[in-house]
């Protein structure tokens, strides 16, 4: 990951750190000023800022509540977890979001992702809801996906449902027993937690599939120059071109524990979101083909065999 220079970002509040601590509340306080110290921005050369919010010298500050050793004094040691929180935030996000790299571009994406993480910091205890914003995000800063702000809206809702849809939780499925005596106009389907539907704008699944190759290739070649002895040229990495607007509506879920993401006819996007919302299978069926556009289709047949595919694939939950 090639480091930039972070966005710096300031805040009124200054918290500081209680003389002792003999209550929770502060305990409390002492966590906080810990957390607001780890969460500050990086200088341009990757250090701890010299000062704290309200200005005053950052290492009178971390003398109060870090104790220095034979080696590094307080401001020293507390720099150690202020930069390494940092580098792991910002190498997750630069996992995570190949896609949105692509299409930001990698310098702008280094400098939004230290802006985004400055707004909304870590705040789960795992780092997989780390990008949970992004999306909020973007939509109030545009000015950091232009001219691509469509784009990469779309990308970051695909990404993110992937995250969802990798670890997300999952109910029992629907068995046929479960809904043997229930005619359709009174039979509601649940849907697992962890298949989202979007309906989307480009086609971010072809492109997110050239950009992991690309990556994968110059993987590869940087691999295979290492292995040899004999010094070869720089692996070129090829340009991918960004999508043209289409209409794409898709299911991003996991199947036998692998990621998986399919695309849907509209009339059965229609079908499937409308059971997310809670409509019963027969309106869910009779809005959607109402509204298709598609003539000399035998709806009976295609809707089986639309309900055929999802039941295998694990859609349909029990209302836990």
């Amino acid at each position: 990951m090639k480091r930039l220079k972070p966005t710096n970002s300031e805040t009124h509040n200054s918290p500081q750190p209680p003389h002792k601590i003999d209550s929770r509340a502060q305990l409390r306080q002492m966590q906080r000023v810990m957390a607001s110290a780890l969460f500050r921005p990086l200088t341009s050369k990757w250090g701890m800022q010299k000062r704290w919010v309200d200005g005053a010298p950052m290492e009178a500050l971390a003398s109060k509540f870090i104790k220095p050793n034979d080696r590094l004094n307080s401001f020293e040691r507390l720099e150690i977890y202020n930069r390494q929180y940092w580098f792991r935030v910002l190498d997750c996000l630069y996992d995570d979001y190949p896609g949105l790299r692509a299409v930001v571009g990698e310098r702008r994406f280094m400098k939004m992702a230290t802006a985004y993480l400055t707004q909304y910091p870590s705040d789960s205890f795992t780092l997989r809801d780390l990008g949970n914003r992004l999306e909020q995000f973007l939509r109030a800063e545009p000015h950091w996906s232009a001219p691509r702000e469509e784009l990469a809206l779309d990308m970051v809702r695909f990404e993110w449902a992937q995250v969802v849809a990798f670890d997300g939780p999952a109910h029992p499925p629907l068995t046929p027993d479960d809904i043997l005596d229930t005619p359709p106009s009174k039979l509601q389907l649940r849907l697992q937690p962890y298949l989202t539907l979007l309906e989307l704008n480009f086609a971010v699944d072809d492109f997110l599939i050239a950009i992991k190759k690309r990556e994968s290739d110059v993987l590869r070649g940087e691999a295979s120059n290492a292995m040899n002895s004999a010094p070869k040229a720089a692996v070129v990495r090829k340009r991918v071109r960004y999508p043209k607007r289409e209409k794409v509506h898709l299911a991003v879920h996991r199947h036998d524990n692998l990621l998986y993401y399919k695309r849907l006819d509209q009339e059965a996007f229609a079908i499937l979101t409308s059971l997310s919302r809670g409509i019963t299978v027969e309106d869910a069926c009779l809005e959607a083909v109402t509204a298709s556009k598609r003539t000399d289709v035998d709806w009976s047949a295609e809707i089986k065999s639309w309900f055929d595919a999802w039941s295998a694939l694990g859609w349909f939950c029990r209302t836990p």
